[in-house]
């Protein structure tokens, strides 16, 4: 996410940029700095108040006469305050760009975070792309474990409540748009039957076991995989609010509490018998 904080930095830089003098010994409009203007002036009324000093107190002829070594003692002391006046007005100079440098470096990170941010969001996007995708063919896988765990009940048995005719439209169905219609119509037979139907319909065989084992442990794959492009969970929440999310949550229940006298991987029942009854 876009971090504010980086956001308002940019935001200062930016405006700073647009009131910045450019760098250098000039200011806006190509005038020297007022830094400049400054030492200048100082330095022409301190070599007008030197020359002066030295024609009223001390002579021109003097200075023509001394030895060198005075002669540079005198220019050592005489220019030494300018020396360090310029030293100033410099080192006010190069903070200045530094300052602006320093400005646009930060500008500079603030693209880059900005470029490595919209990097990051762009690799999430792709991410959930292509686990959509993928999706789409789990939601195939399963619904097709479904229909085979769907059939096992109802293509065998003559108590089944779905004719030939509806299979054959449920099978359309998965093959072209709706890969969750066999997992809707199992839980449409569920509500309308008791808890012991409901269990040997997902349990009642070894097949159907099987089939019901295969399908939680790719649901519970489709998943993890969900979590891990999708940290909010928002997609995982559609998964398990779907029809295949509402059969694996049903399997799962029946496997922990199975109905009153039954034990789960025992087949010691009659799988099709439609007993809605407490055993006896």
């Amino acid at each position: 996410m876009p971090d504010p904080l980086a956001d308002k930095d940019n935001a200062r830089i930016v405006e700073a940029k647009a009131h910045e003098q450019p760098f250098g010994l000039h200011a806006a409009g190509g005038t020297p700095d007022w830094r400049i203007w400054l030492g200048l002036s100082i330095t022409f009324v301190w070599l007008a108040t030197l020359a002066t000093y030295v024609e009223h107190a001390i002579s021109w002829r003097y200075i023509y006469d001394a030895p060198i070594e005075q002669v540079g003692n005198f220019l050592e002391g005489a220019f030494a305050p300018l020396a360090f006046l310029w030293l100033v007005i410099g080192y006010f100079l190069q903070k200045k760009e530094l300052t602006q440098n320093t400005d646009a470096i930060k500008m500079q990170y603030v693209e880059i975070q900005k470029s490595a941010e919209q990097a990051v969001i762009q690799s999430d996007a792709i991410s959930r792309q292509a686990f959509l995708q993928v999706a789409e063919s789990v939601k195939q896988q399963l619904g097709a474990i479904a229909a085979f765990l769907f059939l096992s009940s109802q293509a065998t048995n003559e108590s089944g409540v779905v004719s030939q005719e509806q299979i054959g439209e449920l099978w359309g169905n998965l093959n072209n748009s709706d890969p969750e219609g066999f997992s809707r119509s199992m839980l449409q037979i569920r509500a309308s039957h008791g808890p012991r139907y409901a269990y040997k319909l997902l349990w009642g065989t070894p097949i159907r076991t099987r089939h019901s084992k295969n399908f939680i442990f790719n649901f519970e794959r489709l998943l993890a995989e969900a979590q891990d492009v999708d940290a909010k969970g928002m997609i995982r929440d559609a998964l398990l609010g779907s029809a295949h999310g509402r059969l694996y949550q049903w399997m799962l229940d029946t496997r922990e509490t199975p109905p009153e006298g039954i034990t789960h991987g025992v087949f010691d029942f009659d799988p099709d018998s439609v007993d809605d009854d407490e055993p006896a």
